[in-house]
């Protein structure tokens, strides 16, 4: 490591791991598009044909646990996705399906924040849809839970209301590619590394949150987090 930087070394963004004083560094954060069938078809795509898509965002976009989180300028349409989160805890390449899951530290709740207006229009001018999803604080997340203390979850509830009114309601077992699928598959395009977090997919009911709302996300046997947008 160098003696000395440029301009100030900056903080490591991380998660906190339920149960521990240890925290979770945060290496990149992969997103698995349309990994829910209903999703898949609200946003005009056939599920039945499509392999596995990923995007990035960068890793201080997390925002960890309950909280305030700042409404993004830019943007009249901004959108909420209820997501599983994956974290990683051994790297590897070209990870086998029946092996994936071995390379999870554990798992956590997380809302992929989308300006939906900004990606709408790059998509119709084929341009890159980065500015509509790697903005600051787009992805809040709860803290990690060891997969020691929870297993795999691989069905049970997905869910988020805005303001006490529920906008998604799935089940983690209706994804189309399951956690250690796309594990596998997203390790066969870069090598994965301790760090990394997969948020694995949304399901149907997607939509906009103003400010001053609050939206309470869940899953099943994992956690619940709660946004209030400011």
């Amino acid at each position: 490591m160098p003696d000395s930087y440029a301009v100030p070394l900056f903080e490591v963004p991380s998660l906190p791991v339920a149960g521990s004083e240890q925290r979770f560094p945060v290496r990149r954060i992969y997103c698995v598009g349309r990994n829910y069938a209903a999703h898949a078809r609200e946003m005009g795509a056939d599920p039945d044909r499509e392999p596995p898509f990923f995007f990035t965002k960068p890793a201080d976009a997390v925002v960890a646990g309950d909280g305030d989180v700042a409404y993004p300028p830019a943007t009249e349409n901004l959108h909420f996705e209820i997501e599983l989160v994956a974290a990683i805890g051994k790297g590897g390449a070209d990870i086998p399906v029946e092996r994936a899951l071995d390379h999870v530290f554990g798992y956590g709740v997380g809302i992929d924040l989308t300006r939906r207006d900004l990606q709408n229009e790059a998509k119709q001018m084929r341009r890159p849809w980065d500015m509509s999803k790697g903005f600051d604080q787009s992805a809040p997340c709860t803290a990690l839970h060891p997969v020691s203390a929870i297993g795999h979850p691989d069905k049970g509830r997905i869910s988020l209301s805005v303001d006490g009114e529920t906008k998604q309601d799935g089940d983690v077992g209706d994804m189309i590619w399951n956690t250690a699928e796309v594990i596998a598959y997203l390790s066969g395009l870069v090598r994965l590394e301790p760090g990394d977090l997969i948020m694995t997919g949304t399901p149907e009911g997607v939509g906009a949150v103003a400010r001053g709302q609050t939206m309470v996300g869940a899953v099943e046997g994992v956690d619940k987090l709660t946004v209030r947008m400011v």
